[in-house]
């Protein structure tokens, strides 16, 4: 077979049963799109179904069926599965909150900032001039907040580090690149278990934020260039290479990627993104790859 649709359940809200299964297993059937047996990688939660046909048409049949399940679907080549190299964006993907709206919400800027990184990762406007706006804002705030506000308000985005520890206990390389700040990256990067990350520098003086970040700023094309390197460094296919995002900025290195996958994501995203998980957490990567529950990194 040379595609497999792997369906992928939000357990705790729809588990994924036999029947939706089948059901899709036997729209491909009905209209010659040519399913294989169906295979579970995890119970209740994950399962392939390998076909022979255009992938488009597989879509759209596995899309009728599940209809508005909390149920996320990917369909992949059988060849070159299991990747070689992750390369991931951290605000709303890795962790659950943007770290700049976080910071200025300690300053009372919150709902000001928070706009503006919402236009920005909806793609409405450039990314660097945002960026640049949003940090003017904390110009002042007492370098010692990121340690408070990594403690309080940021939230690892639920397996995660199953998702790291996983892929490079099977030899891959994981890169986190975000557009964010080193100074919530570096101990994120640690805490997931990432080879190396990459992000924008805030500068600070007498233990204060300036309200500028070193140039030129990390963005998109940054973001791309990091996988770009990454692939020539490490010898590697380009169909062997992971990357996930939710906004605009992640575009391109999406795009880019064997396997571009859009996370909890904005439309635009999504629109370009060759999966996009809507539902699950970030273990639904490793279901993609073809990975079994009982093959996760503890």
């Amino acid at each position: 077979m040379t595609h497999v649709l792997t369906l992928i359940a939000a357990k705790a809200k729809t588990p994924l049963s036999a029947d939706i299964v089948s059901a899709v297993g036997n729209a491909l059937a009905a209209d010659g799109v040519a399913p294989g047996p169906a295979d579970w990688l995890g119970q209740d939660e994950a399962c392939d179904i390998p076909f022979e046909g255009e992938k488009a048409a597989a879509a759209e049949l596995a899309r009728g069926v599940i209809g508005d399940r909390a149920i996320d679907f990917g369909i992949v080549a059988t060849a070159g599965r299991r990747k070689r190299l992750l390369i991931a964006d951290m605000d709303s993907t890795m962790i659950v909150q943007e770290c700049i709206d976080e910071l200025a919400a300690e300053i009372g800027a919150g709902e000001t900032v928070a706009a503006i990184t919402a236009k920005a990762m909806s793609g409405e406007i450039a990314f660097r001039p945002a960026l640049r706006e949003r940090v003017a804002l904390l110009k002042g705030l007492p370098v010692g907040t990121v340690e408070k506000v990594l403690a309080e308000r940021i939230t690892p985005t639920p397996g995660g580090r199953t998702l790291v520890r996983t892929m490079r206990a099977n030899g891959a390389y994981a890169s986190l690149v975000s557009g964010g700040f080193t100074a919530f990256a570096e101990p994120l990067a640690a805490q997931f278990g990432f080879d190396e990350f990459r992000a924008n520098a805030l500068i600070h003086e007498n233990g204060l934020f300036t309200g500028t970040v070193t140039e030129p700023a990390l963005g998109s094309d940054a973001k791309r260039a990091r996988l770009h390197d990454l692939i020539a460094e490490r010898g590697l296919e380009r169909g062997l290479t992971l990357a996930i995002g939710d906004g605009a900025n992640d575009l391109a290195m999406i795009r880019l990627a064997g396997l571009g996958v859009a996370f909890h994501a904005k439309p635009a995203v999504e629109a370009e993104a060759d999966v996009a998980i809507r539902h699950g957490d970030l273990t639904a990567l490793l279901y993609l790859q073809g990975y079994r529950r009982t093959e996760f990194a503890a």
